[in-house]
C-alpha cells in the first residue's frame, strides 16, 4: 500500500515545492493527504490533483481558479469540468496573449534604446 503512497517528504521533492506550499495547499483544500498521526500520504489521486495545480500555476491561473475547477469535477463530473476548462482557458488565452504583445512592446523599445546608446558611443569614439 506504501507503494501508490507518497511520503510529504517525497511529494516535495517530485514537485519541487517547498513544505510550507504543501501545506498551504492542504490549508485551501487543494488537498487532502491522508494522515496518520502526525505523517501525510499522498495518494495517486492527490498526485494528478498536484499536477494539475502546477500546470494550472504555469498557465497564470490563481490559486482559487484551480480549487473551483478542481471542485465541479467531484461536485459535477468530466463533462461540466471540461466546458468550465475550456472558459478559463480561452480567457486565460486572451490574458497571456495581451501580456505577450505588452513585453514584445518592451523587448522593442529596449533593443531601441540599447542600439541608440550604442550608437552614441560609436560616434563619441570617432
Amino acid at each position: 500500500m506504501t507503494d501508490t503512497r507518497l511520503g510529504f517528504k517525497q511529494m516535495c521533492a517530485k514537485f519541487d515545492v517547498t513544505p510550507r506550499t504543501l501545506r498551504y495547499y492542504e490549508y485551501i483544500e487543494l488537498l487532502c493527504p491522508e494522515k496518520e498521526g502526525r505523517n501525510r500520504f499522498y495518494t495517486p489521486r492527490e498526485v494528478a490533483r498536484m499536477t494539475l495545480i502546477m500546470r494550472g500555476r504555469r498557465f497564470g491561473f490563481s490559486l482559487e481558479e484551480i480549487r473551483q475547477w478542481l471542485e465541479i469535477y467531484e461536485k459535477s463530473g468530466t463533462e461540466t469540468q471540461l466546458v468550465a476548462w475550456l472558459k478559463m482557458a480561452d480567457r486565460q488565452l486572451v490574458a497571456l496573449q495581451d501580456q505577450a504583445e505588452d513585453l514584445q512592446r518592451t523587448i522593442s523599445d529596449l533593443q531601441k534604446l540599447r542600439e541608440d546608446a550604442a550608437r552614441l558611443l560609436d560616434r563619441d569614439k570617432t
